[in-house]
């Protein structure tokens, strides 16, 4: 057995160094460490695919950049996202800010006076109306006769932004030709963007099965699999369902030029589980939910394969994630577009 090494602190320690020396150490902070040294073989490794699920209301909590970050340097392919994530970054993309506050506040002095609050982060509600007119300025631009996926509504919506010099995550995922997806996109202020539309007697119309089918169509151009998730909720779900539930669109459920599936006794299905994962979370598996579900349970529904591929790190996002990707960044891994939006226009 390897020992335990307790750390020193040092002066000018990289936040790279530091990681490592932490791989040494236990619990929560050993599992930060190997978080790194894990998403670091994901980015080596030419043959992965990598889904990014992006869960919670984290923009407001100042880690939408890390997320654009991610993909200006081709560290993931396809994102699945909450719709809070992707518009709320737009308020500050817009030039607008966030302030701090503190969860002791008066929320009722709060509401009187235009602020919502976050935890300890207060927002303006006029700077919120504002991002989502704007939004709804957007969907009168579109095609009131056709059904969109989320990815064809979201795309169209980044070369919107971009166009506008608003340089949020969909502008940056616009501009790097990234597919987004978000299955639950009503519950958000896209949701109600749509309802000031239809005030206007537009009627936007977006099609969930059409979003179900082209996130899963996706796996026939796929060699491998690698999954990051920030929180769990619907992107971890969906995300999840994509190493089991492609193979129903296929007559033989087999995916087309996907090599060694897996099979179980009593259906024809096959699977193609994961690769690599890992998940940052403060959700417990005891309380049977999909957020806390452990891949270690995951591998039982086909989902995850190897033991040693997957890394769960139960921490606060806002601690973990920052840590991680400037531990990353100090890497300097250099990766490839995979581009997986061009797909859709061949």
């Amino acid at each position: 057995m390897d020992k335990v090494k307790s750390i020193e602190i040092t002066p000018n320690t990289t936040v790279l160094e530091l990681v490592k020396k932490m791989y040494n150490t236990g619990f929560q902070g050993r599992k930060l460490s190997e978080s790194v040294e894990l998403f670091a073989r994901m980015l080596l490794d030419e043959s992965v695919t990598i889904l990014l699920g992006y869960s919670a209301s984290l923009s407001v909590a100042g880690q939408w950049k890390i997320i654009k970050w991610l993909i200006e340097n081709n560290y993931i392919d396809i994102l699945v996202s909450t719709g809070a994530n992707i518009s709320e970054d737009i308020i500050e993309a817009m030039g607008n800010s966030y302030y701090k506050g503190s969860h002791l506040c008066n929320d009722q002095e709060l509401f009187l006076s235009g602020f919502n609050r976050y935890y300890d982060v207060i927002g303006k509600e006029s700077d919120y109306l504002q991002m989502t007119e704007y939004i709804a300025e957007f969907i009168l631009t579109l095609d009131e006769n056709n059904n969109y996926s989320s990815r064809e509504f979201l795309y169209l919506f980044g070369k919107y932004l971009n166009s506008n010099n608003i340089n949020s995550i969909l502008s940056c995922a616009f501009q790097k030709d990234i597919p987004v997806f978000c299955p639950a996109i009503c519950d958000s202020p896209f949701g109600d963007a749509s309802l000031i539309a239809k005030s206007k007697k537009f009627h936007l119309k977006i099609d969930s099965i059409k979003d179900y089918t082209e996130f899963m169509g996706i796996a026939s151009f796929v060699t491998d699999s690698g999954v990051f998730y920030i929180g769990g909720g619907v992107p971890k779900d969906f995300i999840q369902l994509f190493a089991v539930t492609p193979d129903l669109l296929f007559h033989d459920r087999k995916i087309p030029n996907r090599l060694f599936p897996k099979k179980r006794t009593g259906t024809d299905e096959t699977y193609y589980p994961h690769k690599y994962a890992i998940q940052i979370t403060t959700d417990s598996p005891q309380w049977g939910g999909l957020s806390g579900c452990s891949f270690e349970e995951a591998i039982s529904w086909g989902k995850e394969s190897d033991r040693t591929n997957f890394i769960q790190c139960y921490c606060d996002a806002t601690i973990a994630l920052p840590i991680i990707m400037q531990a990353i960044c100090e890497h300097q891994i250099k990766r490839n577009s995979k581009n997986i939006n061009s797909k859709f226009k061949e």
